[in-house]
């Protein structure tokens, strides 16, 4: 049996793969189907954005062919983000072969760096025990895929609540597998020292005075990880921080904020503790017999990389407001008040948190108009919408508000509340 016929057997027949498909090894997969689902809603908005393919019977009334895009719209948008968690799933759940893969070509780089700066120096038992060291933590980090590949698998530690990779907790976990590594290294000097003043000096070189530097950086991320979760919890539970949950985790969460834009503070955290750690692999590597011993001019360069780090997560963010509400007019409009029946501009900032720019969180958006609920409309144009904004909403007044003084209210896609602004209702 060919190769064809035993997928489609396997399957169900070639009918049978959607775009759900998570089998992986045919063109039907998860991330397959997710592209598609993505490029036919982006032709079906540019087509509406042009005028196209609207039906006759709204055709002849603006506001009538606006909502009938927007739920049009609507609908497509919920099928593009149904494919988008399965294609998360699916590359969350194949996550732990990648991991057994780069400890394998870790391992292997490795072996390489050793037999060459091993020619002519000879191979030394600080080898050997980095090697077993090597092996040891790249199996606990494929023992740990494995049984965890459901969430992730080595990275469940570091993705955070909103699906996104951490920065803070991704530079913990990699001081605390150095630090793990340099112990597992004497660990295993001791084991094959047979002299009793070898085993001493290797003893000592696990004293504080020798690796205090490391410690302290090691002790000083580590904090700032517990301390950054319960910051960004409590503004987002205090409504002074809105968060939208990501399809799966990506690299450039780890330099960006949740729109993808990168960030001064998770850009230089990330760096200066990436040279940190090469600083301390070379240490490590010149003198294997004690912890690495980070200069103190660079442990407070890290150090104060952390505190601006912390300041950022403080800074970030804020609620959204409503700054005024006035009545939309298009040219050749007369000026007039607030009617049922008209369209209002909600003017403010925040109305769009960071990463909810995709169509199904825009279609999420309501903007309350005294006791009414009003879904705010989708209005596309080439390559995006023009409506809503991040400081503009258009919606219209519904018939059933009651003519007089009303609030409204903006509730975003992460279900943030706006303060509430009062206009004037007339018949």
């Amino acid at each position: 049996m060919s190769g064809v016929a035993v997928q489609e057997a396997r399957h169900g027949g070639v009918g049978a793969h959607g775009g759900g498909c998570e089998c992986g090894d045919c063109p039907h997969g998860a991330r397959e189907g997710h592209r598609r689902a993505v490029a036919e809603f982006a032709l079906r908005r540019d087509a509406f954005a042009a005028g196209q393919g609207l039906p006759a019977a709204v055709a002849h009334s603006a506001s009538a062919s606006r909502q009938w895009v927007s739920e049009e719209l609507t609908q497509s948008a919920g099928l593009v983000a149904e494919r988008g968690r399965a294609e998360g799933g699916a590359w969350l759940a194949g996550l732990w072969r990648r991991t057994a893969g780069a400890a394998l070509a870790a391992l292997v780089l490795l072996l390489l760096v050793q037999a060459l700066t091993a020619v002519g120096a000879g191979w030394t038992p600080a080898r050997t025990a980095g090697l077993a060291a090597a092996v040891l933590v790249a199996g606990a980090l494929t023992a740990a895929s494995w049984f965890h590949r459901a969430r992730g698998g080595a990275l469940a530690p570091v993705i955070g609540e909103d699906n996104r990779l951490s920065t803070s907790r991704a530079v913990a976990v990699s001081w605390v597998l150095f630090v793990a590594y340099a112990v597992l290294v004497l660990v295993g000097q001791l084991a094959l020292a047979s002299a009793h003043g070898q085993r001493e000096a290797l003893i000592s070189g696990l004293e504080l005075r020798r690796g205090a530097g490391t410690v302290t950086v090691l002790a000083v991320v580590s904090g700032v990880a517990v301390l950054v979760r319960r910051v960004v919890g409590l503004r987002v539970l205090g409504q002074r921080l809105q968060k939208v949950r990501a399809d799966r985790p990506r690299a450039a969460d780890l330099l960006t904020d949740d729109a993808g834009r990168g960030t001064f503070a998770d850009i230089q955290y990330v760096v200066i503790n990436a040279v940190a750690l090469a600083f301390g692999a070379v240490r490590l590597a010149r003198r294997p017999e004690q912890l690495p011993d980070l200069p103190w001019g660079l442990a407070v360069v890290v150090l104060v990389s952390a505190a601006t780090y912390l300041a950022g997560k403080y800074a970030e963010g804020g609620r959204p407001v409503v700054l005024s509400v006035v009545r939309a007019r298009e040219a050749g409009d007369l000026d007039g008040p607030i009617r049922t029946g008209d369209d209002i501009e909600i003017r403010g900032a925040g109305f769009v948190p960071p990463g909810a720019q995709s169509a199904d969180r825009l279609s999420r958006m309501v903007v309350r108009i005294g006791a009414v609920n009003v879904h705010v409309p989708l209005v596309p144009v080439a390559g995006g919408f023009s409506n809503p904004t991040d400081t503009l909403l258009t919606v219209p007044v519904p018939a059933d508000v009651e003519p007089g003084r009303v609030e409204v209210q903006v509730v975003t896609a992460a279900g943030v509340e706006t303060n509430r602004c009062v206009v004037e209702i007339t018949e």
